[in-house]
């Protein structure tokens, strides 16, 4: 029989697939041009919206860093540091060490008179009371300018702050380099006849464009009320057709202008008409690989998914376990607290019968008094264990008392000898005697050294040094506590994530990742601050502030 018999049942199969198959091929060789076309134009377009959402990123992160750095001079220096036309030229030449952003500083007072000036302007006795920017300044306290000539007599913009210091009003104002601004914003440029500048709301230039100056019809469209994210538009000028991007920066009230040339960006569309043919001819071997390959993808991701969520599993088991510790610790602690009551409120009784004179005129007097002191000394001791059961079982307040940190160091490495003895690690102690007395919770605190002490002696393992150091800083008035040991160091990927909740070094089983969240979470609630500094090989150093006096946050 001929092959469309019964015989042939499984050629004809095979010859309709193919033919069923053939069809959609052709049909789609002859409109994947223009359907690719459209879809590459669109495209561009998002690829240029993004371009400027990830570039706008970048400028508005140099202008943050430059107002950070200029509001971090001015409440890190006094007025009479920065008035001093010595100190201010060491500030500015150290600035410059590192960055040439800044060309030059100024203190201006509430007058508009620069009362130091540093940079090479003679501007030392510019007033600037009736300047624009001066007035916009003191009602903002940080201005950043549009682009403006002012005394200089040549364009320019500058970043102000202010400060009050002394009862009155200072600006300190610095002057950013135009050719490093410039050459940030023209970097983002595409191609070799891409281009990228700034505007301001009025259409002005406040950077200049890679080539020459522009017609405001270019980006006339994005003028007028800022809009959230970015925009692209076409536009036609003298023959010439371009993609143009616009997108409003976060730091200040300007527009970034992305242009990029159509003929350049649309040259990978003409070169794709070729390989349509070609993709109607290899359709059916990338049909077959395309299945495999999407095999492959879902195969991948059901196993991704089934290992997720065995980890939720066990992350689910662990919590319920944490949640019945915290349970079972409240109910130790309510119960160890009534006999403690009992304890203390006999050993007060104790108290009162010894200051009777029968009693005190015993040979064994000062052993009585001696008991009922270690009584109540050990009963106070318990109630802390107690109140630090309780931190565990549900989130505490803190409770402010009077501390002096030495002795509260001394009294929490006392539980931690024997483990220091058993790894031979020595503890340097550098402690200072003039520490004031600070308000804060004691129980916390010691929480909080326990586990950076228990981070450093795993760090250590052995055979180290943990050097705990003691300082008070008379200028913000803190007590300040670092523990450095000479362990191994952290890379900058551990640096990055160290006070994450659940993110551990250790292994599995060992750590569960809580310690340094936790106290970060207590010393930030305290009023304080921690922060480190690590290297691979050279150690790890934390850093406790705490204030002398406790004012709460509010979060």
């Amino acid at each position: 029989m001929s092959i469309f018999g019964l015989k042939d049942l499984g050629t004809k199969i095979a010859i309709t697939a193919l033919c069923f198959s053939l069809i959609p091929l052709i049909g789609l060789g002859v409109t994947m041009y223009s359907m690719f076309a459209s879809a590459y134009h669109s495209k561009v377009r998002a690829n240029l919206v993004t371009l400027a959402e990830n570039k706008r990123q970048g400028i508005d992160l140099f202008l943050r860093e430059q107002v950070s750095q200029l509001r971090t001079l001015a409440y890190s220096h006094s007025v009479d540091d920065l008035a001093s036309q010595e100190k201010l030229d060491t500030i500015l030449t150290t600035m410059q060490l590192s960055s040439r952003t800044f060309i030059d500083l100024g203190l201006i007072n509430e007058d508009g008179v620069h009362v130091s000036y540093s940079g090479p302007y003679n501007l030392s006795q510019a007033n600037y009371k009736n300047e624009s920017w001066f007035h916009q300044v003191m009602v903002r306290k940080i201005y950043v300018s549009d682009v403006f000539e002012g005394f200089r007599g040549f364009p320019h913009m500058i970043i102000a702050v202010k400060k009050q210091e002394k009862g009155k009003v200072w600006i300190l104002r610095a002057t950013i380099d135009s050719d490093i601004f410039d050459s940030l914003v023209r970097w983002l440029q595409i191609g070799d006849a891409g281009d990228a500048y700034l505007v301001n709301r009025a259409g002005d230039l406040q950077t200049r464009p890679r080539f020459g100056n522009k017609s405001k019809e270019i980006y006339s469209s994005f003028l007028g009320a800022p809009f959230s994210g970015a925009k692209a538009a076409e536009f036609e000028s003298q023959n010439k057709k371009i993609f143009v991007g616009g997108i409003w920066l976060e730091q200040k009230d300007w527009l970034l202008v992305i242009e990029e040339d159509m003929r350049g960006e649309l040259q990978p569309l003409f070169e794709t008409q070729t390989a349509t043919w070609a993709l109607v001819g290899s359709g059916i071997a990338f049909i077959i690989i395309g299945t495999l390959m999407i095999t492959r993808m879902i195969v991948t991701q059901q196993e991704r998914s089934n290992r997720e969520q065995a980890q939720l599993n066990e992350e689910l088991i662990q919590s319920s376990k944490m949640a019945a510790l915290g349970k079972l610790a409240a109910g130790v602690a309510h119960e160890v607290n009534n006999p403690l009551a009992v304890i203390r409120e006999k050993a007060g009784w104790m108290r009162d019968l010894l200051e009777e004179e029968d009693v005190r005129g015993s040979a064994n007097f000062q052993e009585f008094e001696d008991a009922v002191d270690k009584i109540e000394q050990h009963v106070e001791r318990a109630g802390n264990v107690v109140h630090r059961m309780l931190g565990f079982a549900r989130r505490m307040e803190p409770v402010c008392n009077d501390l002096y940190i030495n002795d509260v160091l001394k009294q929490t490495t006392a539980f931690l000898d024997n483990e220091i003895r058993f790894r031979n690690i020595e503890l340097i102690w550098n402690l200072s005697p003039d520490l004031p007395t600070i308000q804060s919770d004691a129980s916390q605190i010691q929480q909080v050294i326990l586990n950076l002490f228990n981070n450093a002696i795993d760090a250590i393992d052995r055979n180290g040094h943990i050097t705990v150091t003691t300082g008070y800083e008379a200028e913000t008035d803190m007590v300040s506590i670092s523990l450095r040991d000479d362990g191994p160091g952290m890379d900058k990927e551990v640096q990055r994530r160290i006070f994450d909740p659940f993110f551990t070094t250790k292994k599995v089983g060992e750590g569960t990742g809580l310690g340094l969240s936790i106290s970060y979470s207590i010393i930030n609630k305290l009023g304080g601050g921690i922060r480190f500094e690590s290297e691979v090989g050279q150690g790890t150093e934390f850093v406790i502030q705490l204030p002398v006096k406790h004012h709460d946050r509010k979060e």
